[in-house]
C-alpha cells in the first residue's frame, strides 16, 4: 500500500496532462480573435496587390497622393472595404483624403470665392489673385473637398466619415493660420453635404504644420487618427494620448506590420 504523500504526488503528477487534455476538447478560437477590433487602410500603393483579409473595417484612400488626384483603384477598394464584418463601433467603410496647401506653386490656386457656380461664405474674406493667405487657402481646401465628394468617383459622398490626411510630405505653407484655414475649408464643404470629418496625423506633423487649434475652429472638436505605432500593443496604448485638437477625442490609432497599415478602434 502506498504512503498517503506518495498517493498525492502522484495525483499531482497527472494534473499538467489532464489540463492538456482538457485544452484539445476546447474549440479553436480563431487567429483573428485577439485582433477583432483592428481594420485597414489602403490607397493607390497597393494597386494590383493582395489586400488584407477579414478586416474589422476598411478605410480607402481617394486620391493618387497628392491631393488633386484620384486613386486608380477607388472602386476595387470600396468593394474590399465593403466587404468588412463591422465588428467595431467603426464605420464599416471610411475614406482619407490627402491635404496640402500649395499657394501659387500648386497647378491651380483660387482667385475668388466663388468655385464650381458656388459662391462660398469664407470667413477669412475677400480671396483675391495671387493671395496666399487664409482667405484663398480656406477656399483652396473647400476646392479640394468638393473635387474628392463629386469628380473622384465617390458615390453618395455625404455617408461616409472623411478622414483629413495631414502630413509633412504633401506641400504646405509656413504660415499655420492659413494651413489651418486651408483644412477649415474642407471642413467646411463636408459638413455642407452632412459628411461626417477627422484628422490623420501625428502630434509631431500637426504641430508644424497646423500648430496650436483655437476652440474657436470648426477643427477644434474633430476626432483623431494617430498614427506612428509599430505595434498593437502600442497602438491601443495610443488610445489614451493627447488627441490633435484640444476639444476632439481619439477614435483609432494606426500601425504598420508586414507591409500593411492595420488601425485599432479605440470605439
Amino acid at each position: 500500500m502506498m504512503s498517503a504523500t506518495r498517493s498525492a504526488l502522484l495525483k499531482f503528477r497527472w494534473l499538467p496532462a489532464l489540463a492538456a487534455a482538457v485544452l484539445l476538447m476546447l474549440p479553436a478560437v480563431p487567429a483573428r480573435a485577439a485582433s477583432a477590433g483592428v481594420g485597414n487602410d489602403v490607397s493607390w500603393p497597393q494597386c494590383g496587390k493582395a489586400l488584407p483579409k477579414g478586416p474589422a473595417f476598411g478605410i480607402v484612400g481617394v486620391n493618387n497622393g497628392l491631393a488633386n488626384t484620384t486613386n486608380p483603384c477607388l472602386a476595387t477598394e470600396l468593394t474590399w472595404a465593403g466587404s468588412s464584418s463591422g465588428t467595431t463601433g467603426q464605420p464599416k467603410v471610411q475614406l482619407y483624403v490627402n491635404t496640402a496647401n500649395p499657394g501659387l506653386a500648386g497647378s491651380w490656386w483660387p482667385t475668388s470665392n466663388t468655385y464650381a457656380g458656388t459662391k462660398v461664405f469664407n470667413p477669412y474674406g475677400d480671396c483675391k489673385a495671387k493671395d496666399v493667405g487664409p482667405a484663398c487657402s480656406y477656399m483652396y481646401g473647400w476646392a479640394k473637398a468638393y473635387d474628392d465628394a463629386n469628380i473622384r468617383g465617390i458615390s453618395s459622398p455625404s455617408s461616409y466619415t472623411w478622414w483629413l490626411d495631414v502630413e509633412t510630405g504633401n506641400s504646405w505653407s509656413g504660415d499655420k493660420v492659413s494651413n489651418r484655414a486651408d483644412l477649415e475649408g474642407m471642413v467646411a464643404f463636408f459638413g455642407s453635404i452632412n459628411a461626417k470629418t477627422g484628422i490623420y496625423s501625428t502630434a509631431a506633423q500637426w504641430s508644424q504644420i497646423a500648430g496650436t487649434v483655437p476652440s474657436t475652429s470648426p477643427l477644434y472638436t474633430l476626432p483623431s487618427w494617430l498614427a506612428g505605432a509599430r505595434t498593437l500593443t502600442a497602438a491601443s496604448r495610443n488610445c489614451s494620448s493627447a488627441a490633435l485638437t484640444g476639444g476632439g477625442k481619439v477614435s483609432l490609432t494606426q500601425y504598420v506590420s508586414g507591409g500593411f497599415d492595420y488601425d485599432y478602434s479605440c470605439i
